[in-house]
């Protein structure tokens, strides 16, 4: 039986770096790191994301449809220690993330267009994603790298995210495990995206110390950003929904 999904609401803001920098002096006050960040206080992530045939889920959100979803297989710091499969979907304002763990090996299958181990595993979420591979051409679309900065807050369940130096894969889709992969940054060097998640409620002191609702950017995507600078690099078909020299 499947777990009650658990709808969140997610904020975007897109800073600069004084604006960082003060808000990095202001919320050790109100939440702490998370635990699961380097010593510096970052980690990388670098995700894969997939798209259809039609390019479904970079028009969606291009266009701003409120009902839409996209898959991506996410890694940290190139390991391949945690692997997940993940989808996730937007409802209005609530987003809803599902994930399935992969091996090293099954990720390479997909990176091949083998897709037939998806229906021998015990997850859901994969079976689903076996047959969007292959009754919609579900393959991969760009890899996007950043540095994340996390803090947390219990109460509420409040997750505050600075995602900084954004960058397209230019390398072929094979080189995913690969930190020497070539990428191009696709944001200015003085700016980068905040995120504010939370389930329950935002309480005050949180609220008071974000950035004005004037500098909310709801449709910020790095899906969306990097796609774009994937295209500027190197040709891409988007009626045959391939990016040339990629695969």
């Amino acid at each position: 039986m499947r777990a009650k999904p658990t709808y969140r609401h997610e904020l975007k803001y897109r800073i600069n770096l004084p604006e960082w920098a003060l808000l990095r002096c202001r919320l050790p006050a109100v939440v702490h790191r998370d635990p699961h960040a380097g010593e510096n206080g970052e980690y990388m992530i670098r995700s894969l994301y997939f798209d259809d045939y039609w390019n479904t889920a970079y028009e969606e959100k291009e266009i701003g449809v409120l009902t839409r979803h996209k898959y991506r297989i996410r890694i940290y710091n190139c390991q391949d220690d945690l692997i997940r499969l993940e989808r996730k979907s937007k409802y209005s304002a609530y987003i809803w993330k599902q994930s399935a763990p992969l091996t090293r090996q099954e990720t390479e299958w997909l990176l091949e267009g083998e897709y037939g181990f998806l229906m021998q595993t015990p997850h859901p979420l994969l079976h689903e994603f076996y047959y969007e591979c292959t009754s919609r051409i579900m393959r991969p679309r760009v890899i996007v790298d950043y540095d994340r900065e996390p803090f947390i807050l219990e109460a509420g369940d409040v997750r505050i995210t600075f995602d900084k130096h954004i960058r397209a894969g230019m390398g072929c889709f094979e080189g995913f495990f690969d930190p020497e992969l070539p990428t191009v940054e696709v944001m200015p060097g003085d700016s980068m995206i905040m995120e504010v998640k939370f389930t329950q409620f935002l309480p005050k002191m949180v609220r008071k110390i974000l950035p004005p609702a004037s500098s909310e950017l709801t449709a910020a995507s790095k899906y969306v950003l990097c796609c774009d600078a994937a295209v500027r690099q190197q040709p891409y078909d988007r009626s045959e929904g391939i990016l040339w020299g990629a695969r």
